[in-house]
């Protein structure tokens, strides 16, 4: 069971404030956002053990005071910085010289202000995404068999996935698993295909999918990508059943290989909680900012329902042709030494069912048009992730967490390494020490 997301507040004030004052204002602020947190003061000592963070500037005078707390900062947690103001106090102008500040040191940082409402929402928002890369940590995802031979721009630096979110990329042989296939016996399921070609390719198909469960387990994997159409030829079928049922049951599953394509469907999973469907664009009208995504799996926890078909490029096996909700959908790409990104919100106009294209067929139009031009001209790999609803905010989220690596304008940060503080929260409320101490540091604006 995923950890609760904890939000702690520690405090920059400076000691020309009236300490009664101050904590009149503090109590009354932290009342109105009605957030489940950690009031920390200025007790920093469990700074960057929590989902998020966050610097509370409650004063002016207090640039000197960041100044020489950064380098503590910075050794406990290499996040990027939250500064909360509640613009009185001339917190607001002293927050902009430290972010300022922060910048000419080329690290990352935000100021959170504005309505109570907005305050609140984007600092669960961003507690939310701290608490997704955290849970990253730690997790085996497996290839096996290696990227297919035609992914010549899609391999992954294994040291760098694991230095930026905590990610161990595993190599399997596929040697073992078409050992572990053959050593998973044949069941006719109780389904009826509709076709006598998928009728006797499904118990097949069955049979790689607990193969591929059996492995997951051995190697205690929380997902893979697979060398899929090796398949073809070594067992006469496809893995694209046991893909979407994997995928349905929370294990990540990704087609032919292709690791950056799972790096973003497991990423995916653990900020937005649902399973990405995997696919290529087969047509994209540029003027329009409409495409067509196919494949020949989809998660079938994703679909409204589904049949079975062959798999399209070699006739064989079993494909999924599955109806995807029609509305909002985010498209999502990593590369991979998670240097880049894209993210598309859009809506799914219609799914097709065209015989000259794999089996799963959507028809997008982007929000915004102009964006279409980057598979034409600056594409990160042919796959990419459709995922359910508009998930633009939350993913843009991760540029204030613990990822390193980024290059460019892309919304990334630094990587560290941190466990949950054992602190509780009330819901609805802040709750910890009310003292007004602070740090000693020469002040020079009150």
């Amino acid at each position: 069971m995923a950890e609760r997301p904890q939000i702690a507040i520690y405090t920059l004030t400076s000691p020309l404030h009236d300490p009664a004052s101050v904590l009149r204002s503090t109590e009354a602020f932290l009342a109105q956002l009605r957030l489940d947190c950690l009031f920390r003061d200025a007790d920093y000592s469990d700074y960057g053990t929590h989902s998020l963070d966050v610097v509370y500037v409650r004063t002016g005078g207090t640039e000197g005071l960041f100044r020489q707390l950064l380098p503590r900062l910075r050794a406990q947690s290499s996040q990027s910085f939250v500064l909360l103001t509640s613009g009185q106090s001339n917190s607001l102008a002293a927050s902009m010289e430290i972010l300022s500040y922060l910048r000419q040191q080329g690290l990352a940082g935000e100021i959170v202000h504005g309505t109570t409402d907005y305050v609140s929402q984007r600092l669960q928002l961003l507690s939310k995404a701290g608490q997704a890369v955290r849970q990253l940590r730690g997790l085996r995802l497996g290839v096996i068999g290696q990227p297919s031979d035609w992914l010549i721009a899609s391999q992954a630096d294994y040291a760098q996935v694991k230095k930026a979110i905590g990610v161990e990329l595993v190599d399997i042989p596929m040697e073992r698993l078409l050992t572990t296939i053959g050593q998973t016996p044949l069941e006719q399921p109780s389904t009826s295909p509709p076709t006598t070609a998928v009728d006797e390719a499904l118990p097949g198909a069955v049979q790689i999918y607990r193969a591929l469960k059996q492995l997951v387990a051995d190697d205690a994997l929380s997902g893979f990508t697979l060398r899929c159409f090796d398949l073809l030829s070594a067992v006469h079928n496809t893995g694209c059943l046991a893909l979407a049922r994997l995928n349905a049951e929370g294990i990540v599953a990704g087609c032919e290989g292709d690791v950056p394509a799972l790096l973003s469907m497991t990423v995916a999973r653990q900020l937005v909680g649902t399973s990405g469907f995997q696919a290529n664009p087969s047509r994209i009208d540029v003027g329009r900012g409409e495409m067509v995504f196919a494949h020949c799996t989809v998660p079938l926890d994703m679909v409204e329902h589904y049949e079975y078909d062959t798999h399209f490029e070699s006739g064989i096996g079993v494909g999924l042709r599955g109806t995807l909700r029609e509305g909002p959908v985010t498209i999502f790409k990593l590369s991979g030494d998670l240097s880049r990104w894209f993210l598309a919100e859009g809506m799914l106009l219609q799914n097709l069912s065209e015989p000259n294209l794999c089996r799963t067929q959507t028809l997008i139009r982007l929000d915004d048009p102009s964006q279409a031009s980057y598979f034409l001209n600056d594409p990160i790999g042919n796959h990419h992730i459709i995922l359910p609803g508009h998930q633009r905010a939350l993913l843009e989220a991760l540029r204030h967490q613990e990822i390193e690596g980024a290059g460019g304008d892309d919304p990334h940060s630094e990587t560290g390494s941190h466990h949950a503080a054992p602190h509780a929260a009330h819901h609805g409320k802040c709750v910890g020490p009310t003292t007004t101490e602070t740090p000693k540091a020469t002040t020079n604006r009150a």
